[in-house]
């Protein structure tokens, strides 16, 4: 019952050996530690560990049981774009007829890309969201990629299937997988997405790429880890830490390496419990989360435990060196504060200013810090000058000034509050525990914590958690709930969880539920629900014993190879930098705005500020649009001022699920095939151009794709001014203009188009083409009847686009000059509204209702300190709420109004649909969707108002005001006087 664990880090590889049989005593069990340097090699760094933590509690290597590393090789590997250790990738999409307008690749760095990419091929398959099969898997087709992949002389192979994580009877990617292994032949490796992600097409893809890239390194590094246990005599297992905290074989890891990417801060966390007695195990009584913070000698890391002893895992998207990927990670948050950072001191009028951090000595200390001889100040120094420790030589820091002292104590304290505070998820006193070797300078009392814990052995934490990580076993999956009792389906899930963690190695006896997750799939009918659900246990010793002793898990491989130096290889020519605050948009001299990448990045940002929650992530489209210009396409915007009257423009626009766009993206064709058979229908053989049904989230880039495939122009307008749920819920429907709804086409890819003619009302629209719709697996292209330009502006929004570019200019101008804060002002001043609130997401809640997701989302303000870097109001003594208050903004997936509520339960409405409401991430400016909100993010609340045909006419607010909702208890106030959008191509032309 002997373990051994060891984490690799930047500086260290720190191991323990410990007794789980002795888990009660106060040394927890640990009979030896020790930290040895990191190599490049960095087998070698943990061989020195292992035989050391050996020798000091005189064990012999037959005694252990098992050995459990943690390592950043392999992201590290991707970070550096390392020629030696990534391969070319061939990937084979199982998508029948969707995807391939965003082909794999897309969104990698230039250079990483060049290093990766190897091979694209889309073959039929592919599940919709409630099970159906998109079309069945070709065997020919399999066949066929496999030659094109033999002949490149590829050996990576990633498989990647629409909605393959809720494909439960194998039939496409394992399916598949088989036919490539017999075609390829055992050389070949292999990656199905479905084992790397979870639901989101292209982020899971990405991971794959990530994971098959790097699949030969992580062979040939594990094999160095068996090396070095041979030469230690080591007969035991081998185990790898994952991301979330729990263990894997050698033998899994070298096949999904990807996922131990972010091990070390996790293995920091679940060390730091364990050590401080507050693992599952001796809790008595509920416990609530926990955070952990990890000092170094460069950074602070913070993570919070969850109660299930588990960390909290971050947003749903992580990027690793620029590639955006969806596995789980811990939620953890860095400051440039260590051991070793630098104390700088300026003498100013009022006496010396001090700051530390954030560049440091690092794994120099010992030779550069005042206490052990050398001549620069760092936080250590400060910390054994104010008396609190014994490292190095008082002597050498005795002669400080007691101010400087003074000064720099505090403001260590101020940045480790202000990171604690960041990430809690409510106002009381939190408990931390204090680990890494750089801990000595945290003081011992913190704003805001209750109780700091320093464990013994904290400067080893990340080898403890390696040592006494967990095995878990997840399902996450989607489940349609019409007709079920949701606590039956979830009950059933967790035994499948249970038992997926019992064959991977838990202990029956310790293996609990400890985690579930429900989120309702918004726009679907039929209760379509995504359920997480998470089990976790001990490692069960008969686990250990039927594991065999470490054999080579890498295929067709020289047991002595030997990785040679870093290659120089040339820069792929990355995208140009460009001075934004100079940059012209280019206006031709017939007024045409030819849009460059720099032009979409920017309209897209706008239009996630416009979908006031809403409409859809702007992602995908954006990578679609660049995609179209990198092809050599032109994407025109026209001024409404600069085409006649009778012109006329199609509607386009994607309607459904968000949750499915981020899985089925589109293959091109959905609206053009409606917009085809509209024309058909109208018996019209030319139009002018596109028009957006609505300008906020990913429906305001939908006509740039559709314009350029089609060979179109974009008007600069739209037909809503922002997102919301119905169709029936845009301007032309809100008067009743003849055409304004119907006759109206859908498409879906695979040849199926419906036109309807007419409908009894406005509302009758949104009912029968949503019910088809869902037949067509919850998303679809749709074209409504055609405008002549002069309605598309008497019954639409002008310069809409111009609009949306402007906001994503002042927000990419506030974030070059690192002014965060002035974000909400600059927002303010392309519209009149007001900045409502700045704070901390407390609380989500979320049900569906008819196909909708509602919910509301509260926020409580931040802290005095936090305010400084967390956002600003145009005048922020004028915000309209006290240090006690709170703000909750309910929504039917767009936000419907924005109330203060104070301790006493007292309510005051501040704004109402239909002015806009978006609630901003703080940390960057970016406008969050309503399925983002979660707890701890800080935020910033904006309202702007709405155009007057909304806001001043019985049309427009009994279609879009609070009385649309059933709110007919909430007047509507306007929050500010509309400001009419100001044309890009009028003042760049």
């Amino acid at each position: 019952m002997l373990r051994i664990g060891v984490d690799v880090g930047g500086t260290n590889t720190d191991g323990v050996l410990i007794d789980v049989t002795r888990l009660h005593e106060p040394s927890r069990g640990v009979l030896a530690h020790f930290k040895a340097p990191t190599t490049p090699n960095v087998s070698v760094g943990i061989e020195a560990a292992v035989r050391e933590v050996l020798t000091l509690a005189a064990v012999p290597p037959e005694c252990i049981s098992c050995l459990s590393i943690g390592t950043t090789a392999f992201t590290n590997a991707v970070l550096e774009a390392d020629v030696r250790r990534l391969a070319k990738v061939a990937v084979i999409r199982l998508c029948g007829p969707y995807t391939k307008q965003c082909p794999p690749f897309i969104d990698f760095p230039a250079r990483l890309r060049a290093l990766t990419e190897g091979h694209v091929g889309y073959v039929d398959g592919g599940i919709e969201i409630d099970g159906r099969e998109i079309m069945s898997l070709r065997e020919e087709q399999i066949v066929e990629q496999c030659a094109i992949i033999k002949s490149k002389g590829l050996k990576n192979v990633v498989l990647c299937g629409i909605y393959s994580p809720l494909d439960n009877s194998d039939r496409q990617e394992v399916a598949a997988r088989k036919i490539v292994q017999r075609e390829l032949g055992p050389s070949v490796n292999v990656v199905c997405s479905r084992d790397v992600g979870q639901v989101g097409f292209l982020e899971r893809e990405n991971a794959s790429i990530l994971n098959a890239s790097i699949l030969t390194f992580a062979q040939r590094t594990i094999h160095g880890f068996q090396h070095a246990m041979r030469a230690l005599n080591l007969s035991c297992p081998l185990f790898l830490t994952q991301n979330d905290g729990t263990l894997t074989t050698a033998a899994s890891a070298a096949q999904l390496p990807i996922r131990t990417f972010a091990s070390g801060p996790t293995n920091s966390m679940r060390g730091a419990a364990f050590l401080a007695g507050l693992d599952e195990h001796k809790a008595t009584v509920q416990r609530k989360s926990t955070i952990v913070v990890d000092i170094g000698g460069t950074t602070s890391d913070v993570g919070v435990l969850l109660p299930s002893g588990f960390p909290r895992q971050a947003a749903a998207f992580i990027e690793i060196g620029g590639v955006r990927t969806n596995f789980a990670m811990a939620d953890v948050q860095s400051i440039g504060l260590g051991g070793g950072s630098r104390v700088k001191i300026t003498e100013t009028l009022k006496g010396p200013h001090v700051a530390v951090g954030p560049d440091s000595v690092g794994h120099y200390l010992t030779r550069d810090a005042k206490v052990f001889g050398g001549n620069v100040l760092t936080a250590s120094d400060i910390v054994v000058a104010s008396g609190r420790s014994s490292l190095g030589s008082k002597e050498n820091v005795i002669d400080l000034d007691p101010i400087v002292v003074e000064k720099a104590v505090k403001e260590i304290k101020k940045q480790l509050e202000g990171i604690i505070d960041k990430m809690k998820t409510s106002p009381e006193d939190i408990t931390i525990l204090l680990v890494g070797g750089g801990s000595i300078i945290a003081p011992d009392e913190l704003v805001g914590v209750g109780e700091i814990l320093r464990p013994p052995y904290y400067s080893v934490a990340n080898a403890v958690g390696a040592a006494m990580a967990k095995v878990a076993g997840e399902i996450d999956t989607i489940e349609l709930l019409q007709g079920r009792d949701i606590h039956d389906v979830i009950e059933a899930i967790k035994v499948q969880a249970i038992d997926k963690a019992i064959k991977s190695g838990a202990d029956p006896a310790t293996t609990k539920i400890v985690e579930v997750v429900n989120l309702p799939v918004q726009y679907v009918t039929n209760q379509a629900t995504r359920i997480i659900v998470r089990a976790a246990g001990d490692l069960a010793p008969e686990a250990v014993a039927s594991i065999s002793a470490p054999d080579s898990v890498l295929k067709n491989s020289d047991t002595d190879y030997a990785e040679g130096d870093k290659a120089v290889v040339a820069e792929e020519s990355e995208d140009q930098q460009i001075d934004i605050e100079s940059y012209r948009p280019q206006i031709l001299s017939d007024r045409s705005w030819n849009l460059s990448e720099l032009d979409l990045e920017w309209i897209a940002e706008g239009c996630g500020v416009l979908g006031t929650g809403g409409g859809g992530s702007t992602y995908p489209p954006y990578l679609m649009a660049r995609q179209l210009l990198r092809d050599g396409k032109l994407i025109v915007v026209r001024d409404p001022d600069d085409i006649p009257e009778d012109a006329m423009f199609l509607r386009c626009s994607f309607m459904g699920s968000p949750s499915v766009s981020l899985e089925r993206l589109q293959g091109g064709d959905e609206i053009p095939a409606s917009i085809r058979a509209l024309l058909k229908y109208l018996g019209m053989n030319d139009f002018a151009g596109v028009v957006s049904e609505e300008i906020g989230g990913g429906n305001g880039i939908q006509p740039m794709i559709v314009a350029t495939e089609m060979g179109k122009v974009v008007l600069d307008a739209d037909l809503m001014g922002r997102a919301y749920p119905n169709m029936y819920q845009s301007l032309p429907g809100a008067f009743n203009v003849p055409g304004g709804l119907w006759p109206c086409a859908i498409s879906d890819a695979l040849g199926n188009t419906i036109i309807l003619p007419t409908a009894r009302d406005p509302k009758a629209v949104e009912t029968i083409l949503r019910t088809v719709t869902t037949e067509m697996g919850s998303k679809s292209g749709v074209s409504m009847a055609p405008l002549n330009r002069a309605s598309c502006q008497k019954y639409g929004i002008s310069r809409s686009v111009s609009q949306a570019w402007r906001i994503g200019r002042a927000v990419a101008l506030c974030r070059k000059k690192n002014d965060l804060k002035s974000i909400p002002s600059a927002i303010l001043e392309l519209q009149n509204g007001a900045c409502l609130f700045i704070g901390k997401i407390v609380d989500v809640q979320r049900e569906v209702r008819k196909g909708f997701t509602w919910g509301s989302v509260t926020i409580v303000p931040l802290l005095e300190d936090e305010e400084e870097n967390a956002g600003s109001a145009p005048n922020t003594t004028a915000l309209p709420y006290g240090p006690e208050d709170r703000m909750i903004i309910p929504f039917q997936n767009e936000n419907l109004y924005a109330y203060v509520e104070s301790p006493e339960g007292e309510k005051k409405v501040l704004v109402t649909v239909p002015d806009l409401i978006t609630v901003l991430d703080s940390q960057n400016g970016a406008a969050l969707g309503t399925p983002d909100y979660r707890y701890g993010l800080r935020v910033t609340v904006v309202a702007m108002a709405a155009e007057p045909k909304w806001t001043t006419t019985t049309e427009g607010l009994a279609c879009g005001g609070p009385s649309a909702f059933g709110l007919h208890d909430i007047p509507f106030t306007p929050i500010a006087e509309y400001k009419e959008p100001a044309s890009v191509v009028a003042e760049y032309a």
